[in-house]
């Protein structure tokens, strides 16, 4: 049987998100390994990944709240709006203070238009813009509408502000840098970032990679595992008995009168084994519309015959 897990690696810079599944891929010797939201090269922190089944949940991840803290640098831009991209305006000395900038940071806060940077993951005529702008080609981005929940300037010192902030899905914090530094006349960009939360997870549950190397080295790993009945805490949870098991797993539909009002349910066998994300189709009927897990059973005899 294969590995089913949520894992959370606590990315370092330098890295793509793309990089980090392929070295977990090759730690636990597992294909099947999925990030539910990419985070840039430069920026550390929360990077959620899914393993082997648990890829599936994939489509409940694509809208998730994000909290970041960072670091801007005031005083010239970059074409990449992060300290990897090379200038675009002559730098200037200047000294920020928070009584300049919060006011401007208040600007950013609730539904806001938003251009994304030029060197972004964001699609135009399904090409990824960063290929387009690095082949110095015209990047035709359309502003987009973003929502920034918080945004709060923590500290400023000399031509750096460090920030905290909680953004919906599809929000460029290095286009808010780019932004203030536009407002303020003198340029800025970003100069680090590290994301402190995904969804329902967060650093407290994040691993660096050598730690997740080190604990295969010396096994088990599943205390670095999400606990599944920790993923996805707004859909109500239900333990089945074998009977009704057998019968999501075959795709039959199920009674659960207890849970008449909800949309989508997890469905448990014993505390850890998420087996399926079953559908309201009619009354109390539930289908398990994602399973996520095949009978043991069936899976032990498979294993026998391969």
């Amino acid at each position: 049987m294969g590995m089913n897990a949520v894992l959370i690696i606590d990315k370092p810079s330098g890295l793509t998100s793309h990089d980090v599944v392929n070295h977990v891929r090759r730690i636990l010797h597992e294909r099947s390994v999925g990030h539910l939201g990419t985070l840039d090269p430069l920026a550390t922190g929360v990077l959620p990944l899914v393993v082997g089944n648990l890829t599936r949940l994939a489509q409940f991840y694509t809208s998730s709240e994000k909290t970041y803290e960072g670091v801007i640098r005031f005083g010239f831009s970059t074409d990449t709006y992060d300290a990897e991209g090379d200038d675009t305006s002559t730098p200037v000395d200047i000294q920020v203070s928070l009584e300049q900038l919060r006011p401007i940071a208040l600007r950013f806060c609730g539904l806001i238009q938003q251009m994304p940077p030029p060197f972004s993951a964001k699609k135009i005529h399904g090409v990824p813009a960063y290929k387009l702008a690095r082949r110095q080609k015209e990047v035709p981005l359309q502003p987009v509408e973003v929502e920034i929940k918080e945004f709060e300037i923590l500290t400023a010192e000399g031509d750096r502000a460090s920030f905290r902030a909680r953004v919906a899905s599809g929000t460029y914090m290095r286009s808010v840098a780019h932004d203030m530094g536009q407002q303020l006349g003198c340029g800025a960009h970003l100069e680090s970032l590290r994301r402190l939360a995904v969804a329902e997870f967060s650093l407290d549950d994040a691993h660096t990679l050598d730690a997740l190397e080190a604990a295969v080295q010396r096994g088990p790993i599943e205390e670095l595992f999400i606990h599944p009945r920790k993923i996805l805490p707004q859909f109500p949870s239900v333990t089945a008995n074998e009977e009704m098991a057998a019968r999501i797993r075959s795709g039959q539909t199920v009674n659960l009168p207890e849970l008449s009002k909800a949309r989508l349910v997890k469905v448990f066998v014993g505390q850890r084994s998420l087996i399926a994300i079953a559908t309201r189709v009619a009354g109390t009927l539930f289908h398990a519309g994602i399973v996520l897990a095949g009978d043991p059973a069936r899976q032990t005899a498979k294993s026998a015959i391969s």
